[in-house]
């Protein structure tokens, strides 16, 4: 069985209501639920919450909501991975032929249910696969990256300073839009995550981290100048 769960607490602070604010036409949720449901691979689409109003919503999108989050799961310091194992061992004990499961993120509406379909498929065809993630390549070489000493700037990599810029290998960064691993890796506390994950990279125009209000203007002009809203109905 192939599950997918989607953390949503109801307490986000910088952009308060997150998970559930109107996003291109729906709450954001939405947009993650239907790309799973749209990818066809999941059996079963599950929301982990704390709150009704966002249990709400996901039920109202198709998805399950078989549990309320506990509350020591669902503060300012708790982890992914804590809420995933929390999620996986709720899931999983009348399912134990459970074997991928993905932690698709409740504000990634550029998810693409293709994407979810090529970890799902990594993950079954790979013996040697058991994480797959999203990226995407940074813009500008990160080992000619400054920073600041005091008030004046240095080189954060000096040994790439004589590095010709075509020699400079590709760096990338987390998108954030989902993981995707085997049961026994998300319930695993010891298990370093990033580290051997296979990489699904996506392009610049759908890796947009959405953290502020002008981070979700941005986001949303670019999404309907994508057309992806015409795309997934």
């Amino acid at each position: 069985m192939n599950l997918a769960v989607i953390p949503a607490r109801g307490g986000s602070k910088r952009i308060p209501r997150k998970n559930v604010r109107a996003f291109a036409g729906k709450p954001i949720i939405v947009w993650s639920i239907e790309a799973a449901f749209h990818s066809g691979v999941f059996d079963r689409v599950v929301v982990s919450t704390d709150d009704e109003e966002i249990a709400d919503v996901g039920r109202a999108a198709g998805a399950e909501v078989p549990f309320t989050r506990p509350a020591e799961l669902a503060d300012d310091h708790t982890g992914t991975r804590a809420v995933m194992a929390h999620a996986v061992a709720a899931l999983t004990v009348a399912e134990p032929s459970t074997t991928i499961v993905c932690c698709l993120y409740p504000t990634a509406p550029f998810v693409a249910a293709d994407d979810l379909r090529s970890a799902v498929d990594l993950l079954r065809t790979d013996a040697d696969t058991d994480v797959v993630m999203t990226v995407a390549a940074f813009a500008s070489p990160i080992w000619r990256a400054l920073v600041l000493d005091g008030d004046r700037l240095r080189r954060a990599l000096p040994g790439y300073a004589g590095a010709r810029s075509q020699d400079l290998p590709p760096a990338y960064f987390d998108v954030g839009q989902f993981y995707m691993a085997r049961s026994e890796v998300w319930l695993d506390p010891g298990r370093r995550f990033v580290t051997g994950a296979v990489p699904i990279v996506v392009p610049a125009e759908r890796a947009i981290d959405i953290n502020t209000a002008a981070d979700w203007a941005h986001a949303e002009r670019t999404f309907r100048a994508l057309g992806l809203a015409a795309r997934r109905s």
